[in-house]
């Protein structure tokens, strides 16, 4: 069932500034997209292309970047760009701000989380009637848009999440974790992907999906009747799935 589009949400994030004279170059050497593109998604990875944090690039100035990454994640993201910068002249610094998510056609940073048209805005007071979670939540399973924490972790390639369509470039020069991805890219194929499922109830994450009596994936998010969740490529997009006992498809 659609639901009606809300006008503005919250959007928790945490900020870091990269300024200077190589802020510019050394971006363009750490994350995974052109951040002459910016505004722009990227990924902060490990050399074996692990997300070590999701962002969203945005250019304030010729040498003045700031980096909205998810709630949590800013130190991260901070220390692990002072353990790259070595000689590069651009200062690395937590900001605080606010994020909002306006729907519809507004003035902001593009944002794709929830599969309409929105941009994001910062330090914009809105009222106190906004979208709530759960709201949001289903917007973005069936938006099949990967989350921080439950699509996204360690144990997942960025290919696998759908990430390098929309925080990758492969024209851009090297950066950690670029070598893994383009081999991927331009060799192989991700053995899992995201899918939307329709579901009987609302799954717990980690809730394993069964083809028959083989288990094919699992479940990482849900809402009720909806659920997004990692299944095996080779299982076909009409399959009858199973979770938790119960019959769940493809939405």
């Amino acid at each position: 069932m659609e639901i009606a589009r809300p006008t503005a949400a919250v959007r928790p994030r945490d900020y870091v500034a990269v300024r200077g004279p190589d802020a510019a170059d050394f971006l363009q050497r750490m994350v995974s997209n052109d951040v002459a593109q910016a505004p722009c998604s990227a990924l902060l990875l490990t050399p074996k292309a692990r997300v070590i944090a999701p962002l969203v690039v945005v250019q304030r100035a010729e040498d003045d970047f700031l980096l909205l990454t998810e709630s949590g994640l800013g130190e991260t993201v901070r220390s692990t760009l002072l353990r790259a910068r070595f000689a590069a002249k651009c200062e690395i610094e937590l900001e605080e701000h606010t994020s909002h998510v306006v729907f519809g056609d507004a003035e902001g940073i593009p944002n794709e989380e929830y599969g309409v048209p929105a941009v994001e805005v910062l330090d914009t007071p809105f009222p106190s009637e906004l979208a709530g979670e759960e709201e949001l939540e289903r917007m973005r399973i069936r938006a099949r848009r990967p989350r921080w924490g439950r699509e996204i972790d360690d144990r997942v390639l960025p290919a696998e999440a759908g990430l390098t369509e929309t925080h990758v470039s492969f024209s851009k020069g090297c950066y950690p974790g670029q070598e893994p991805i383009a081999r991927l890219h331009h060799r192989g194929k991700a053995n899992r992907g995201l899918r939307t499922l329709e579901v009987e109830g609302r799954p717990e994450p980690e809730t394993e999906v069964f083809l028959g009596q083989k288990a094919v994936g699992r479940i990482t998010s849900s809402v009720a009747g909806l659920a997004l969740a990692y299944v095996r490529t080779e299982v076909p997009d009409d399959a009858d799935l199973t979770v938790g006992g119960a019959r769940a498809s493809s939405a």
